[in-house]
């Protein structure tokens, strides 16, 4: 295994133990979901976040194995994605077709974000994750890969990694987890309208 997937594998372990430490409601959105009865213990909790948790690794290691080699050529990176399915082992890469290759990277990302969540919407996928790489912030020159994921059991973050190139080969930092709106599954607004229908 590389020392991204390991990276990643780390991070998506740490942020999801961090979200089952504590009572259900450490959990975003997830009491909101339609996956959500109302009655559910923390030994469920449990067993969810266990499994999008692994999931989510799966899907993050095929991404990044595929997506690696492109940070090493002198190509500008564009981003890419991938999806993991409704049977829990097989991931897709994700095509948004011949007018996704015409667009600049910040467009491609969302029109990758609009093909998950139709994707997602049509139930046939348990998770997704988009890949691109940018600068660490505006007045900064360090380099990082952005995993934007998300999975239907409630769980998403963006994990952002900083890398440098030295010699052809890839010397990463450790990631960090930062908060993503869990969107692609889920609109806010239906989440609403099932909490308010369920109090009925």
């Amino acid at each position: 295994m590389s020392h991204l997937k390991k990276l990643v594998s780390r991070a998506l372990l740490i942020s999801t133990l961090s979200l089952s430490s504590g009572a259900l409601t450490a959990a975003p959105d997830l009491s909101n979901t339609p996956l959500n009865d109302g009655k559910l213990t923390e030994d469920e909790l449990a067993v969810i976040l266990v499994t999008a948790q692994q999931q989510l690794i799966r899907l993050t290691e095929r991404a990044t194995e595929e997506y690696e080699p492109k940070l090493k050529d002198s190509q500008p990176n564009m981003p890419e994605a991938w999806m993991l399915m409704k049977d829990g082992e097989t991931v897709k890469r994700i095509s948004i077709g011949e007018q996704g290759a015409e667009v600049p990277a910040s467009a491609r990302i969302y029109m990758y974000r609009a093909a998950i969540k139709a994707i997602a919407r049509g139930g046939e996928i348990n998770a997704a994750a988009i890949l691109y790489t940018g600068k660490l912030n505006e007045q900064s020159d360090t380099e990082v890969l952005v995993i934007e994921h998300e999975h239907r059991l409630g769980v998403s973050a963006n994990n952002v990694v900083a890398y440098d190139l030295k010699g052809g080969d890839l010397v990463w930092s450790e990631p960090v987890s930062q908060k993503k709106p869990f969107e692609w599954f889920y609109d806010e607004k239906s989440r609403k309208n099932v909490s308010a229908s369920g109090s009925n």
